[in-house]
């Protein structure tokens, strides 16, 4: 205590953490060492028990160094051992040599930590972690089975030859010696958390198997000898030195063929991928926990390097683990001193305890184990039943969890990613593209219209049909897209994709744009776009990419428009004109021929013209600005004028555009009140202004005609607020 007080409280934090984390990594090391090592053969448990340590060592010295992620403790773990013993077992069926297997066990995870360092430097980091969570559920539970069913017959003290289903059949097999072991590990095991949180729970459940090994070889004296006894690890290492077989096994490489180190990459991959998730797993909940991030790719790099030498001392690989990592926290762990320091406690902890290390029960380490395996077993997936749009993910878990217990964990990976990518297929084609369909008589553009023209537009604007679209259109919505358009195709002559909520396009659904590009071609009629984004979730241009396909040619039968106002505009102008109502230079309207005015006296038009001022505004000049005080009322005479809605950032929302005949500021002639929009000349503009006070002057004398003046007015504003009410009631969305 004296000595922790004298060190500054982040150094002595790092210790107690590092210290607390070995104890918790160490037991499982040794224990997922002898699983490997024991599937080559029964003699070689001790190897096992030896590289655990190792790897143990190497990755705590050298992960934290070079990974950067403060607090995370790195060892070997249950993926890195089932992979491992699936392919020695698949190795040893195959009568490979065992000094043979050995020596492709090191290189696995040699191949493995070089591909983690590929991974970092090409940037993979931050795409390793989205594996699909079906996937890694089935995966991790799989896994967890496999421990089970490795460790089980261990635990029942059965030969090593024999199988899960052969050691329940075989009672007579059983050392009920190792199962009380075992049992009372187990034991421990579950109840150690709830007693107490300053020791790991693995800590005391080894002690209590140790301490109930101890007891019963009390009484049977076999117990107590090393030699010939399948209850203990045994000698680390074997007879002649655990670096002396290493080297044997190096020398092995003569003897192993071509073959079989070629088909290192699958089992080299698997694991790499494998320890990268779990890694980066535990990376990501420890950012939640102390609010910081990790630099993935540089943490893939360290991992790499850490399994790297770990192959090359003798060790097992592994990864960032959970639970020493958050022993490590809770201990006082703040740097990635707490990491290195974790490695070295287990070098000391071997050089001290070596020999007792020996004595360690293989009942305990099964029972360790199996509440490990237990505990990787997914059981909130079986939520996913209550509800039958998760039934399909609960389907792929299952298959992931099957093909790894019955074919292996290799091809169950890849399983898994293949049902992932057809969940998520099967998901987009699922989804309708279309969020609302509207023709050109149902909604309008910005323009404002007199009646007649509006007349025309709700008369022929069915020629024209919008289609909003959303999500994807690649090969598996391409014929929903086509089923859409289809009825549209003989009988309009503007199609409108409106394409702002689209997220994606690929080369098949652009193939079907061009052809419908085409058949409205052969009749005269346009396909429109609009609203295409400059870039997509993807980081795309789809404008660009519309332009570089030659879906959008100049002069064909397609348009693009930036908006979807533009659009509409664009196509009410060719209707329009097609109607003589809106030829190309118009004449400066004059006072009798506006709307609300027409069938009025000679006189009453005369004296109006007489109180009306005309106004010249050039392009892009202001004409008012909102909160402007102001009582005139504008009539386009010339030109656009366009209504914008300033919204503080220096961008502004376009309300209205209005053209010849059209009025404006009309809510501050009736009330008074300050501009509630800016108006801006678009064009060259021409204006009548009519202000309230000279309008008020006029109707003193003459209150006939100020009441029909009122009356056109109040007509001309129904009239607009009829065409919006149906607009917004045809827009059901």
């Amino acid at each position: 205590m004296k000595i922790a007080a004298r060190m500054p409280a982040g150094i002595a934090g790092d210790l107690w953490g590092g210290i607390a984390a070995m104890l918790v990594a160490l037991p499982s090391a040794i224990a997922f060492g002898v699983t490997i090592y024991a599937a080559v053969g029964g003699t070689y448990a001790a190897y096992g028990a030896m590289a655990g340590i190792l790897g143990a060592t190497a990755l705590g010295l050298i992960a934290p160094a070079l990974g950067g992620t403060p607090r995370l403790i790195t060892a070997p773990c249950a993926p890195a051992a089932a992979v491992l013993s699936a392919y020695a077992i698949e190795q040893v069926r195959a009568g490979t040599p065992a000094e043979s297997v050995l020596f492709l066990l090191v290189a696995v995870g040699l191949l493995a930590g070089l591909l983690q360092i590929a991974y970092g430097a090409v940037g993979l980091g931050r795409l390793i972690k989205y594996m699909p969570y079906p996937v890694v559920s089935g995966y991790l539970s799989g896994v967890g089975l496999i421990i089970l069913a490795s460790q089980l017959p261990k635990l029942l003290g059965t030969p090593k030859d024999l199988k899960l289903w052969q050691a329940f059949a075989a009672p007579a097999d059983w050392a009920w010696q190792g199962v009380a072991v075992g049992l009372v590990t187990m034991a421990a095991m579950l109840v150690a958390p709830r007693l107490t949180k300053r020791v790991p729970a693995a800590i005391l459940a080894l002690a209590a198997g140790m301490a109930t090994y101890v007891t019963l070889a009390a009484f049977d004296p076999a117990l107590r000898s090393l030699a010939g006894n399948r209850l203990v690890i045994g000698p680390l290492g074997g007879g002649g030195g655990f670096m002396e077989a290493f080297s044997g096994r190096l020398n092995a490489f003569g003897a192993t063929g071509l073959e079989q180190v070629a088909a290192l990459l699958v089992p080299a991959l698997t694991l790499s991928v494998l320890l990268s998730i779990d890694t980066l797993k535990t990376c990501v909940v420890l950012d939640a926990l102390t609010r910081t991030r990790h630099d993935s790719n540089r943490e893939l790099i360290g991992q790499g390097m850490g399994n790297l030498v770990a192959g090359l001392v003798g060790g097992i690989p592994g990864a960032g683990t959970m639970g020493a990592t958050l022993v490590n926290l809770s201990s006082g762990g703040a740097s990635r001193l707490s990491g290195i320091i974790e490695g070295g406690a287990a070098l000391v902890a071997f050089l001290v305890l070596g020999g007792l290390i020996a004595w360690v029960p293989v009942g305990a380490l099964a029972a360790i184990l199996i509440v490990i395996g237990a505990r990787m077993i997914d059981r909130h997936s079986f939520a996913l039943l209550k509800s039958r749009h998760t039934v399909v993910d609960f389907a792929v878990i299952i298959a992931v969890v099957a093909t790894a217990l019955f074919v292996g964990l290799i091809p169950a990976s890849g399983v898994g990613i293949v049902l992932a990518i057809f969940l998520f297929v099967r998901e987009q084609v699922g989804t309708s593209i279309l969020r609302r369909k509207l023709y050109g008589n149902q909604t309008f553009s910005k323009h404002v219209r007199s009646n007649e023209e509006m007349e025309v537009l709700v008369r022929n604007g069915d020629q024209a049909v919008i289609f909003e679209l959303q999500g994807s259109l690649f090969f598996g919505t391409t014929a929903q897209l086509y089923t859409l358009l289809e009825p549209e195709l003989k009988t309009r002559r503007f199609i409108v994709l409106d394409m702002r909520r689209v997220q994606t396009v690929d080369v098949t659904a652009a193939h079907l744009l061009d052809q419908v590009r085409d058949m409205l071609a052969e009749r005269g009629a346009f396909l429109v776009y609009a609203n295409l984004p400059r870039e997509l979730p993807s980081g795309r241009d789809l404008q660009s990419y519309i332009d570089n396909l030659g879906l959008a040619p100049y002069k064909s039968a397609a348009r693009v428009f930036d908006d979807i106002d533009d659009a509409k505009a664009w196509i009410e102008g060719r209707l329009l004109r097609e109607a003589d109502l809106a030829p190309d230079d118009p004449a400066p309207l004059e006072i009798g021929d506006i709307d609300m005015l027409r069938g009025r006296k000679d006189e009453t038009i005369a004296e109006l013209n007489a109180i009306t001022t005309r106004i010249d505004f050039k392009a892009g000049e202001r004409i008012f600005a909102r909160g402007d005080p102001g009582d005139e009322l504008y009539i386009v005479r010339r030109g656009t004028v366009r209504l914008v809605f300033p919204l503080g950032d220096k961008t502004s929302r376009h309300l209205a555009s209005c053209g010849r005949g059209a009025l404006f500021g009309e809510m501050a002639f009736l009330d008074g009140a300050p501009r509630s929009a800016d108006a801006i000349a678009e064009t060259d503009v021409e204006l009548f202004c009519l202000s309230r006070r000279t309008f008020d002057g006029f109707a003193e004398h003459h209150r006939k005609a100020a009441a029909g003046f009122f009356e056109g007015l109040a007509s001309v504003l129904t009239a607009r607020l009829r065409y919006t009410t149906a607009e917004v009631a045809a827009d059901r969305f």
